[in-house]
């Protein structure tokens, strides 16, 4: 198992399958869903999070091919308010977090501690995250830390197929942005 991981004002627990419910209730809003890969089911089924835990998340998790946590305010450490995990693969990163807690900040916390765990932790050398280009806040989080843009593309995404971006960022390229 990998550890939880702590930022300022943020836990980060590692996924369990009982965490399904909250999840549910926060991410099947289009507002969430709509710019994420087209992986994810529209509408989001009824049991979406339960099944996506239990039969997709979980099982890549055992197999070392995942880390995935539920963030939570340090205020209210029972309550999840978002979701955070990285991948093997092509695609390294992947993030949400409930509509009340846009726009704080709070997201940048998490992806700096887990963007921490994938180079310092995992000893991985790159990070690949892709983004809609309409993606404005991800891509605000991503210019925050470091990362630059090697590709410019088309994805399909639960709104449909739109321009892309994958963006990169190396070990030596992290390690020199967190020494700032």
């Amino acid at each position: 198992m990998f550890p939880t991981l702590e930022t300022e004002r943020l836990v980060l627990r590692p996924l369990q399958l009982e965490d399904a419910p909250r999840i549910q209730e926060l991410f099947a809003h289009w507002e969430i869903v709509r710019l994420l890969n087209a992986i994810v089911p529209w509408p989001f089924p009824a049991d979406g999070a339960l099944t996506h835990i239990r039969d997709t998340a979980l099982p890549l998790i055992e197999r070392g091919e995942s880390w995935d946590w539920t963030l939570r305010l340090k205020t209210e450490p029972e309550t999840i308010i978002g979701r955070i995990g990285l991948y093997l693969g092509e695609d390294n990163r992947g993030f949400w977090i409930g509509l009340p807690w846009q726009g704080k900040g709070l997201m940048t916390e998490a992806v700096i501690a887990v963007t921490d765990y994938w180079f310092e932790v995992l000893g991985f050398p790159v990070l690949r995250v892709p983004k809609a280009v309409e993606n404005v806040g991800s891509r605000r989080i991503s210019e925050k830390t470091g990362m630059r843009v090697v590709e410019v593309t088309e994805r399909e995404y639960v709104s449909g197929r739109m321009p892309s971006e994958v963006w990169e960022i190396t070990a030596e390229e992290w390690r020199a942005w967190r020494r700032k």
